[in-house]
């Protein structure tokens, strides 16, 4: 298999492992419906080759593995009501499951800019590398919507409540944070990434992830401490909490510019995306599944449509980038439990996986 002309996903064969590029760099390799139906079909006719022993995915570009969906698509199309949005988020999430049972070992390397979606792509797959270009966040709060892609059965199982603080302040972590927090496993510098990928395309057939897990080891270095790890008991102090006020009551409380600073940026996202956001986390840490989880972030998703505060903090981000959303209701007081549980209804059909 070889479509390696200009299209936005790159996919071809080097020795026995399947390589998928997503290429489009000047978006930081955003995902759109296109990309997500070629990175489902190469998964499918990688699975079935029996010559194929991993499966690499990289982004194309030196700023980025993949900074998520194309907010600025799903902005439109829930403007138009063509259902195009709904689409893409059901197929990014059956994408997400398929990672995360994939039956073949699946290697994402996170250089760069990895953030949402491109979360998604990586953290459910069984070999994640980070590097010292690593920026990984689910920054999804600072533009009225909430950390979706079955991120709501990631991060209520990472250490304490750094999984919480994520969600809640979108801040990004390095490649140190990453580790710690069980979204990646092993840490190389940038330069040695292509050497990597060389030693997985000389596996054999029929190779187990013990085996792909070899070859990174021994190319992987420790990253040091990450800013999560080093504040790890006060995040845990202050975020435990349901509610968000009280998170944001128990930082004001904590000494240290760190938890100001957490405080201070927690408090500019979207007040319904907060509450919604901790209500899912929750919620995610009771499921039994990934697909539990998929499953009620897409009702979400179809709820966030009929609301203003996506588009107006996809208006403040990427359109015109004044970087100062009106939130509606503008402050945590005015969001009742009642208009988020509006969220929670089922999405019609329900998520098929």
């Amino acid at each position: 298999m070889d479509n390696s002309n200009q299209s936005e996903v790159i996919v071809e064969r080097r020795g026995t492992a399947g390589i998928i590029r997503l290429n489009r760099p000047k978006a930081l390799n955003s995902l759109t419906i296109p990309m997500v139906r070629a990175i489902t079909a190469a998964l499918d006719e990688f699975a079935a080759d029996q010559t194929v022993a991993s499966i690499v995915v990289m982004g194309e570009g030196e700023r980025g593995f993949c900074a998520g969906g194309d907010i600025r698509a799903i902005h439109l199309s829930g403007r138009a009501g063509d259902g195009l949005a709904e689409t893409f988020w059901r197929e990014e999430f059956r994408l997400n499951h398929r990672i995360a049972t994939y039956p073949k070992p699946y290697v994402a390397l996170m250089d760069g800019i990895t953030m949402g979606g491109g979360v998604g792509l990586s953290s459910h797959g069984r070999h994640r590398i980070v590097t010292e270009r690593t920026r990984l966040a689910m920054p999804e709060t600072g533009i009225g919507y909430f950390p979706d892609i079955g991120a709501t059965w990631l991060l209520p199982r990472t250490p304490g409540e750094s999984g919480t603080w994520m969600a809640l302040t979108g801040l990004d972590i390095n490649a140190a944070d990453a580790i710690h927090t069980g979204l990646a496993d092993f840490y190389m510098p940038s330069s040695r990434l292509e050497e990597a990928v060389q030693r997985l395309t000389n596996l054999p057939g029929g190779s187990s992830s013990d085996d792909v897990d070899a070859v990174l080891r021994e190319l992987s270095e420790q990253p040091g401490e990450g800013r999560l790890q080093a504040n790890a008991a006060m995040i845990d102090r202050a975020f435990h909490f349901n509610r968000v006020e009280d998170i944001a009551s128990a930082l004001g409380a904590e000494e240290g510019e760190f938890a100001a600073e957490t405080r201070r940026v927690m408090l500019t996202r979207s007040p319904t995306s907060l509450k919604l956001a901790l209500r899912l986390l929750r919620a995610g840490r009771q499921s039994r599944t990934l697909g539990e989880c998929l499953a009620r972030e897409l009702g979400a998703c179809m709820h966030v449509l009929l609301g203003p505060d996506f588009y107006e903090g996809v208006r403040a981000a990427v359109i015109d980038k004044d970087r100062n959303p009106k939130w509606s209701p503008p402050a945590i007081a005015l969001v009742n439990d009642e208009m988020i549980g509006r969220f929670f209804e089922p999405a019609k059909p329900p998520l098929s996986l």
